[in-house]
């Protein structure tokens, strides 16, 4: 069982041009269609699969009609002073913050945008 679990593992971790020429050696030597190989790509094979992204960059597009209330939530929420929350609001499109985790990137989002802020997850 070891041997199928090493196989399984190394088709897991096929990049796409390994695939492709996997998809080519079944064709021509074994009669399988190109179609069978793509089962190994979207079980999870090599660079076609990107993993999940994890860390995220909340991105301020425009500060909206309520630009006070946005000035105060940046400041509230990044620990800036009220002049560098500002420089943020008025240099929009700008990185309120980076490398985040996705439940915090969408709290800051979710703030963001009930203070009348136009918000983007990167």
């Amino acid at each position: 069982m070891a041997d199928l679990k090493q196989f399984a593992e190394q088709l897991v971790n096929l990049t796409v041009k390994e695939v492709n020429e996997l998809a080519t050696i079944l064709k021509d030597e074994y009669g399988i269609e190109p179609a069978a190989a793509a089962v190994v790509v979207a079980a999870g094979g090599g660079e076609a699969a990107e993993e999940a992204q994890t860390e995220f960059t909340v991105v301020l597009k425009e500060a909206g009609a309520s630009k006070l209330a946005v000035v105060k939530m940046v400041k509230e929420l990044t620990g800036l002073g009220l002049k560098e929350a500002k420089d943020v609001v008025d240099s929009a499109p700008s990185n309120v913050k980076e490398g985040v985790s996705k439940e915090e990137a969408e709290g800051l989002k979710k703030s963001l945008e009930e203070a009348g802020a136009v918000v983007e997850l990167k």
